[in-house]
């Protein structure tokens, strides 16, 4: 199951979200395509955040350095796709100064929580997906019914399914919880404990937002959906054609 975008329209261009998809494709573009492994990992160990580094108290500067690095391709596609489809209605509840604070703080508690899960971890921490599950947590706060349009494929059979964001939202922080508790800190890999801080700052962060307009009031005033018109998608269902079985009488 995958997100491919939500019903939420923003009604100005969000230049942060915007500006922080091309740095981050840059940065990637500027190191990744002709390193060989030795130099990433050279490269990861110098501005990727470890915990047993920042504790003997060096390399400060990787807890934001680190949001800007990613391990591949796919890793870069997916928190950028993650990126658009929920900053843009942040940042325009935000403006775009408190929510780049705002994104940047979800980085930080992120890299916090992974942190306080292995203090003597000598494994380079990448990727912005702390300081994006930051955004996911703000969006589930202020939009928990929006639609959200999600790709699941099963072999060879695909649909796409609108589902509310709590659902989506809720189970992939559920996901981040179990399998933390269930994968060792030091072992590489996804760093599901960044996941979860990032989710939860990112909830506790929009707190204000969301109280000044109104708290409860806000939900039962929108039903928990965008304050303004879904956007309205045609291609709601599977282009695979169902074949029918024939039946002889």
């Amino acid at each position: 199951m995958f997100p491919i975008r939500d019903h939420n329209p923003s009604g100005k261009t969000p230049f942060v979200t915007i500006a922080l998809v091309a740095v981050n494709i840059l940065v990637f573009l500027g190191y990744f395509p002709a390193a060989t492994d030795l130099e990433l990992n050279r490269f990861f160990s110098t501005w990727g955040f470890i915990p047993a580094r920042v504790m003997a108290g060096e390399g400060y500067e990787t807890v934001v350095t680190s949001m800007f690095l990613h391990g591949g391709w796919m890793h870069l596609a997916g928190n950028m796709l993650f990126l658009w489809i929920f900053g843009d209605n942040l940042e325009e509840e935000m403006g775009p100064f408190g929510f780049l604070g705002f994104y940047l703080a979800g980085g930080v508690a992120a890299a916090g929580l992974q942190a306080v899960a292995d203090l003597s971890s000598v494994v380079p921490m990448v990727g912005a997906s702390g300081a994006i599950a930051g955004v996911m947590g703000g969006y589930l706060l202020l939009f928990p019914r929006a639609k959200v349009d999600v790709l699941f494929i099963f072999l060879v059979f695909f649909r796409i399914f609108a589902l509310p964001a709590w659902i989506i939202l809720g189970l992939w922080f559920a996901i981040q919880i179990f399998s933390g508790l269930n994968t060792p800190s030091d072992s590489g890999g996804v760093a599901y404990w960044a996941h979860a801080g990032g989710f939860i700052a990112g909830l506790v962060l929009t707190l204000p937002v969301w109280v000044r307009r109104g708290a409860e009031a806000y939900w039962r005033r929108t039903d928990g959906h965008p304050p303004h018109p879904e956007t309205q998608f045609l291609a709601s269902r599977s282009n695979v054609p169902l074949i029918r079985r024939r039946r002889d009488f």
